[in-house]
């Protein structure tokens, strides 16, 4: 049996918010609502989403703004917007910011269903990226099971030591946000916790180290960028 799509979706409107979560149930997906973008951001760095439905005006966070801080520690999870308004600088604004589709109000849930299925057949390779056995240089590791398979014997990471290294993975030759970094996986970007992800980032150095390939570099002023040569 195939494993459930997970969906995040975010929409302030109640009576809206529940008729997608039951259709999309129905559909076979497994689906979390939330009311507003602070809340989203908050489950997205609690758990693995395979796709992102986000209305565009919420309470607290919208849904612009929500989508900046999901690509700067994920570039790939596929994000579709939803707004009421149908406006062209509205929709370069999403595109911009990394959206992969935009409906706008009303529509119809099969339209909805349609296109995202349509972005996940094009996306399905890069989601799922991070569920098998990668190679990184000559080194073998599994997320999912938080291990690197080293020359000296099998290392089990901690849970922040696989969420670090996952999303610099994740985001290979591309630089990585030090403050996004550290809201996504410490919930706080104060002075205390980038001092603690300045030694995660050493131990992974540590361990990567038996590929000379492999490199964590420091980008002064905005974060790291994984680099294997």
């Amino acid at each position: 049996m195939s494993k459930k799509v997970t969906i995040l979706l975010a929409e302030d409107d109640e009576n809206l918010g529940l008729l997608l979560k039951t259709f999309l149930i129905s559909k076979g997906f497994d689906v979390e609502l939330t009311r507003n973008g602070k809340s989203a951001f908050e489950k997205f760095n609690e758990s693995k989403y395979d796709f992102c439905i986000f209305d565009v005006m919420m309470p607290i966070m919208d849904g612009f703004t929500l989508a900046k801080e999901i690509r700067e520690i994920d570039r790939k999870v596929p994000i579709l917007f939803l707004t009421a308004k149908s406006l062209k600088e509205d929709k370069l604004e999403g595109f911009a910011i990394g959206a992969d589709d935009y409906l706008t109000k009303p529509f119809s849930m099969e339209e909805l269903l349609a296109r995202m299925n349509a972005i996940m057949r094009r996306t399905e390779t890069s989601t799922n990226d991070l569920e098998e056995n990668l190679m990184i240089g000559k080194i073998a590791y599994e997320p999912e099971l938080r291990i690197l398979h080293l020359a000296e014997g099998d290392k089990k990471l901690t849970t922040k030591e696989n969420q670090l290294l996952s999303m610099l993975v994740k985001n290979q030759s591309k630089i990585l946000d030090r403050q996004a970094t550290l809201r996504a996986i410490w919930g706080d970007d104060n002075y205390f916790n980038g001092r603690s992800m300045d030694v995660y980032i050493a131990k992974l150095r540590k361990l990567l180290k038996e590929d000379e390939r492999i490199e964590i570099m420091n980008v002064h002023g905005k974060g790291f960028k994984f680099i294997v040569k």
